[in-house]
């Protein structure tokens, strides 16, 4: 009688590795079937890229019937300029979103989170308080503005905020990355004769290169998928983005080119896809190690 609890021990223990395997299984079964529910739109957007628009009214299959590249030479050239134009159009405005908002966001966070000043920590709840303001409460007052200083129609709107640091969620997440870089270093620089200047580039910045990285791949993101922004403030036609041309192929008064539109929504999805990619690494580990003390 005094050996069955140990046998039975060991039964529960030769199971153990069996049932987590099964549980794996049924897991990584349930992961695939979502994977694949989620990925259907995309997928079904990619086939419709090279089908005909009767056919893309009546067909959901994920398999595209013949790969020819018919639809994407008509839809780059289908609007009164290439869809060239506004995918250069968009990148402009990402590339200078992203320096813009990587500067001013890193130098006031740099500020918060190392600088002793006065109301320091009232400006920095204020901050914190327009991450709960929606964007439409703003945007008559923002249009006013802009249109009395002439940048309506320009890209002016779109960028130069991205330099005055408005974006307070980056503030915030690299606040909360530069409080876990210790402060010693900081001494140490002070007592070598730096200021906060050569403190902030020769110390804060070539340690923040993962919260860096991280506010540069949304803000590249969010940037080029932006539709609300460019609608508000951008009139000329040369001028659109690329999901204002998205929005041409689609005409509620005439003939909807959804092939055209699909194929183009393919294009324009590739410069966030490669961009996720190549930096996903650097992105994990900005947002994983934000706010974690080493």
């Amino acid at each position: 009688m005094t050996d069955s609890p140990a046998v039975a021990s060991d039964d529960m223990a030769g199971e153990s590795p069996q049932n987590r395997r099964v549980v794996n299984l049924v897991l990584h079964i349930l992961l695939i079937a979502v994977s694949i529910v989620m990925l259907y739109p995309l997928l079904w957007m990619l086939a419709s890229s090279f089908r005909t628009n009767g056919e893309i009214l009546n067909n959901l299959s994920i398999i595209p019937e013949s790969l020819s590249p018919r639809n994407y030479i008509a839809g780059w050239n289908a609007l009164r300029y290439s869809f060239g134009t506004f995918a250069w159009n968009s990148l402009v405005i990402a590339v200078l979103t992203v320096v813009g908002n990587v500067m001013s966001c890193s130098i006031t966070a740099f500020a918060f989170a190392r600088l002793n000043f006065r109301g320091r920590k009232f400006w920095f709840a204020i901050m914190l308080g327009t991450l709960m303001m929606p964007q439409h409460a703003v945007l008559i007052p923002q249009y006013v503005m802009f249109l009395k200083m002439g940048w309506i129609d320009t890209y002016l709107p779109l960028v130069i905020p991205k330099f005055l640091a408005v974006d307070a969620f980056f503030i915030f997440l690299m606040v909360q990355f530069f409080r876990q870089i210790p402060r010693e270093l900081d001494e140490a620089a002070v007592m070598d004769g730096c200021g906060p200047w050569r403190i902030y580039f020769k110390i804060m910045l070539p340690l923040s290169v993962p919260v860096l990285a991280t506010a540069a791949i949304f803000s590249f993101i969010w940037s080029w998928s932006d539709f609300f922004g460019p609608l508000v403030f951008l009139n000329d036609v040369k001028s659109y983005t690329v999901q204002l041309g998205l929005r041409s192929f689609v005409d509620a008064t005439s003939v909807s080119d959804w092939a055209g539109l699909f194929a183009m929504s393919s294009l324009a999805l590739l410069p966030v896809f490669f961009i996720f990619l190549f930096f996903q690494r650097m992105l994990i580990e900005g947002i994983a190690t934000t706010g974690m003390k080493r």
